[in-house]
């Protein structure tokens, strides 16, 4: 007995009726990107090994998917380095490419290959796959859409205001209005290493600190404890994750506490010129979070993440933040960068749980016309070709098969209309047309036969 098919973990197929609802959120979030001035890019699966490598941590460059080399390249294999267990000297001597592991390191390379052909400030919208070799797990997939969009050449606090209402935008579109966008700024965290007695251990203190809803205020002292943290260090910690208030009151707290931090203060006094502009913007539900630190390296400004409303038990739904000078990694300073993702993949998770998606994208055709024979159907063409020059989806049932299983095609479609054209019709020239959301069928002449009425 053959064996059974099957795909990678971590990946999937899709059915109509999941395109049609990743289609839906892709659309929406498209248009608002669009609205805000963004342009679409696109950029290969696979980048070169060294343009990705280096640039997520040390986290990253092992969740990586490399690309085998092939052909007279296999030839270069660093079997010495293998025998001595160096596996990273390995991969590289066999591999020279890898497949995306975000979207916004190949913005940098795409942005400094193509600078001369760009116009900054540069604003440009992307969704495309990308890939992690992580463990697969609900709501975490080894390949998976990112929705993303991106300003290049620019610093404004109006930029990054217009970033937090794009995402309120979005979701409110998608009807998504308990979701919470949750920023913080890199320069705070820095600061508060600093406090600490550790400014040279930012990334030891963010990658533990940005577990905190995941393990615990307690979890997080443990882990900072085995880095190297010492108790006087974990004390100062304990009011700072303990602030409470609105997003003013936490900032005055922790203007207070970290007065002799001026990167702190530089960071609370860069998120209060944000702030300012949102009253006008009308957004809401944002929150402060001092624990929000973003696991990748580049973040080096305001940061944002989205969580799903409280009743799903799903990760973030959106992030970003500003990243300056990542395009320096490729030979093109002062070339200031601030994006948003939005994971399409979560986010239709979430929509689905909370029935969220519009009931008539479980239509996936407009008529279905069924069939009594090929003389009949070849009278219908002309009108079939009618309905779909007014916009109607259009299934014609191609063979001459049992009345009642072409009915049963109909309802599994959820068309709202269905043609009937037998030898009574074809003798009267007419058209039986039954409205499948009530019943009821109408006779129409052909000579007066009139689509549109269908698409209204």
């Amino acid at each position: 007995m053959a064996q059974k098919p099957s795909i990678p973990k971590g990946t999937r197929d899709f059915l109509p009726a999941d395109v049609a609802r990743r289609s839906y959120v892709i659309n929406t979030i498209k248009t608002h990107f669009e609205r805000y001035g963004f342009l679409p890019i696109e950029t290969p699966s696979m980048e070169k090994s060294a343009s990705l490598l280096g640039k997520y941590g040390e986290e990253g460059d092992r969740l990586m998917f490399h690309v085998l080399n092939s052909g007279e390249k296999v030839k270069k294999a660093d079997i010495a380095a293998l025998s001595e267990n160096k596996l990273g000297r390995f991969t590289q001597s066999i591999s020279e490419k890898a497949l995306r592991y975000d979207l916004t390191v190949p913005f940098a390379r795409f942005v400094v290959q193509h600078q001369n052909e760009l116009s900054f400030p540069f604003k440009r919208y992307q969704v495309q796959s990308v890939w992690r070799a992580d463990r697969p797990q609900r709501g975490r997939f080894q390949e998976f859409t990112q929705c993303d969009a991106d300003v290049v050449g620019a610093v404004s606090p109006v930029l990054e205001a217009e970033c937090i209402q794009l995402f309120d935008a979005v979701f409110h579109s998608l009807h998504l209005k308990d979701a919470t966008i949750r920023i913080n700024h890199r320069s705070i965290l820095s600061g508060i290493a600093t406090y600490l007695g550790a400014p040279d251990r930012i990334t030891d203190f963010t990658v533990a600190l940005d577990k905190l809803d995941k393990i615990g205020a307690a979890g997080v002292f443990d882990e900072l404890k085995q880095k190297g943290f010492g108790e006087d260090a974990l004390k100062k910690l304990n009011p700072l994750i303990a602030l409470s208030g609105s997003i003013d009151e936490q900032l005055d707290s922790l203007e207070s506490l970290l007065s002799a931090q001026p990167l702190a203060i530089e960071g609370i006094a860069h998120l209060r010129d944000v702030l300012r502009f949102l009253p006008s913007l009308h957004v809401s539900n944002l929150a402060f979070d001092l624990t929000l630190a973003r696991g990748l390296n580049y973040y080096t400004g305001i940061i944002f993440e989205v969580a799903p409303p409280k009743t799903v038990a799903m990760g973030s739904i959106g992030a970003g933040g500003r990243y300056d000078d990542l395009t320096a990694l490729f030979g093109l300073k002062d070339m200031h960068g601030l994006g948003i993702s939005f994971g399409l993949d979560r986010l239709c998770m979430v929509l689905e749980e909370l029935d969220l998606y519009p009931t008539t994208l479980q239509q996936t055709v407009d008529v279905v016309v069924l069939h009594f024979g090929d003389a009949y159907m070849q009278d219908l063409i002309p009108y079939i070709e009618k309905c779909r020059a007014a916009g109607l989806r259009v299934m014609t049932y191609p063979t001459n098969h049992k009345l009642k299983k072409q009915m049963q095609f109909a309802n599994q479609s959820n068309a709202p209309w269905v043609f009937f054209y037998g030898e009574e019709e074809q003798k009267e020239g007419v058209l039986s047309v039954k409205n499948m959301r009530n019943g009821a069928t109408n006779i129409i002449t052909l000579d007066a036969f009139d689509a549109t009425v269908l698409s209204t």
